[in-house]
């Protein structure tokens, strides 16, 4: 799966700019106009990166840093403030609220693409590697096969995105709703239910003999790929 961008941006030109270079690179893009909206947003899913204005309607762009970092579920989402004010103070003040890194308007589109997977190789390495690994288990995102122990795993297309978007984020636990909109896609409605069943599917696939489950149950709250699935029970 791709990473997730979102864009906090009031700018419409500014924002389809971005939204057309950032998918252009293969990024999925979230947009929000407004800091209200991108707040609403951020209680549905967490992204894997945010731009964002300093100026906005509603709630700025520095309020709304300083209570994603106050936020467990957002503190280490990488932020990238993008604003007109350019003095050395305003950026200090930005970077101190808990930004990232720190662009001005007008900025380069290469510039900005270079910095976002700079960020996301510190942040989040396994966005960015071909192979992710964990334990006996290794998924190949680019020929789209799956090992574990050396043997080929069969997986149908979903069950290998939704594998494949568990592991990008260990430990991290997903509602039913959020892989729902992350695996099959926020434009398709499928009850959640489906969720259980292709995680089933998934489990039944992975764990043949006797190996540990590196898929983790949360009752009452959802999924996550165990972030301490070192190596197969023995």
């Amino acid at each position: 799966m791709p990473a997730t961008i979102l864009v906090v941006e009031d700018e419409a030109d500014l924002s389809v700019l971005m939204r057309y270079n950032l998918e252009a690179e293969g990024f999925e893009v979230q947009s929000a106009e407004s800091g209200d909206e991108a707040a609403e947003l951020l209680k549905e899913s967490v992204p894997d990166l945010i731009l964002l204005d300093w100026m906005l309607p509603g709630l700025s762009g520095i309020e709304l840093c300083r209570r994603w970092r106050a936020r467990e579920e957002t503190s280490r989402v990488p932020i990238i403030m993008i604003t007109a004010r350019g003095e050395e103070e305003e950026r200090v003040r930005g970077l101190a609220t808990g930004a990232d890194d720190y662009v001005v308007k007008p900025f380069s589109i290469p510039e900005l693409m270079a910095r976002i997977h700079a960020l996301l190789r510190r942040s989040s390495p396994q966005l960015v590697t071909a192979v992710l690994k964990a334990g006996d288990l290794e998924l190949d995102r680019t020929s789209h096969r799956v090992r574990r122990s050396g043997r080929e795993v069969h997986l149908g297309p979903t069950e290998y995105r939704l594998l494949e978007y568990l592991m990008r984020h260990p430990g991290r636990v997903y509602s039913r709703e959020q892989l729902l909109d992350g695996v099959w896609g926020s434009d398709v409605y499928v009850d959640e239910r489906t969720v259980d069943v292709h995680v089933g599917r998934l489990r039944k696939a992975i764990n043949r003999g006797r190996v540990s489950d590196p898929i983790r149950t949360v009752r009452g709250a959802g999924y996550a790929f165990d972030e301490r699935f070192q190596k197969p029970a023995r």
